[in-house]
């Protein structure tokens, strides 16, 4: 009898160190142990915006995953064989075609849940609305061809948004529009809580609709009223009655030629401008090299396309704030 008894010990031994290992890899996939988690609402964000509009929404009722992790430049992101997966299996997926080049694939590659793109929801602007091309007037005889060759190479690196600046979110107006959108996505995989949904949009929209007009009130009266920022990313707040200028094009890898740089130098002199803005997860160097040049200040502008490893803990509300903040101290506001 003994060897019997050793044996079966063995064996249930073996059985549960079996099924312990079973559950560490189901753990270490990222399947959820607990059956609640399966099902709420599996919700994709691309990118942050999209993210914080979606975690307001939804609340606790999804589980909201952020493409763009905090310290990656949303137009560089690849991803993951897990982030993939992530979009393949959830039920709402929150993109903004054309901004994202891995993530558009992705999504034509093989999804089923129900894409809620941006420009769907949102009537996004013209690159050149609201402000002239300064620049491409004076040299569109003269570099036509390599513009075209530069707006090729971009095109391939995917970082072409053609005629459509995507930066909508910096207009809070139409981030409440785009919450509106992500609720009826919501309500429709989950109808059951859709007066939920609609109750969080309403509670964001307060919040949305305090920060527009305190950028209306704060921005109202400005001494200086042009802004010279590192990348094309903030034309949206010009419906504030200020000006910007940027260093780079809508992406902050476009960099300018010594001419566009020397004009921007004497567009900020002509103009009183005491600050040229930086940005988070992209180099400071050209900023920092034209406000060298001019013996002006420097300052961060966040563009709020994704999180920094400085900011991760702070959301869009109050980084709209902080650029408020320092968009008055650099252009005199009162």
């Amino acid at each position: 009898m003994a060897p019997t008894i050793r044996s079966a010990g063995l064996l249930a031994a073996g059985a549960l160190l079996l099924t312990s290992g079973c559950a560490a890899l189901s753990d270490d996939s990222g399947s959820s142990a607990s059956g609640s988690d399966s099902e709420k609402v599996q919700v994709a964000a691309a990118f942050y915006p999209l993210e914080f509009v979606a975690e307001r929404v939804a609340g606790d009722l999804a589980d909201v995953t952020g493409l763009t992790k905090p310290g990656v430049e949303p137009h560089d992101l690849e991803l993951s064989i897990n982030q993939t997966a992530a979009l393949q299996s959830a039920d709402v997926i929150l993109t903004e075609h054309g901004f994202q080049p891995a993530i558009d694939d992705a999504i034509e590659q093989d999804v089923t849940g129900d894409v809620v793109d941006v420009e769907k929801v949102v009537e996004l602007r013209k690159a050149d609305e609201g402000h002239e091309d300064e620049h491409a007037a004076e040299e569109e005889h003269a570099a036509e061809e390599e513009h075209a060759a530069e707006e090729e190479a971009h095109a391939e690196e995917g970082h072409d948004h053609g005629e459509i600046d995507p930066h909508f979110w910096h207009d809070p107006a139409l981030m409440a529009e785009y919450a509106e959108g992500v609720r009826d996505a919501l309500s429709k995989a989950d109808p059951d809580n859709a007066e939920t949904y609609a109750a969080n949009t309403k509670s964001l929209t307060e919040d949305l609709t305090k920060v527009d007009e305190e950028f209306e009130t704060g921005l109202a009266q400005c001494k200086i009223k042009e802004v010279v920022v590192s990348h094309d990313a903030f034309a949206y707040l010009d419906k504030y009655g200020l000006e910007f200028e940027s260093i780079a094009g809508l992406t902050p890898d476009a960099e300018p030629n010594p001419a566009q740089l020397a004009e921007i130098g004497e567009h900020a002199k002509e103009h009183g401008v005491t600050t040229i803005f930086s940005e988070r997860l992209v180099s400071t160097a050209l900023a920092d090299t034209l406000a060298d040049d001019l013996g002006l200040k420097t300052a961060v502008l966040d563009p709020i396309e994704g999180l920094s490893k400085e900011t991760e803990g702070e959301d869009y509300l109050s980084l709209m704030r902080q650029n408020l903040d320092a968009l008055k101290a650099a252009n005199g506001c009162q």
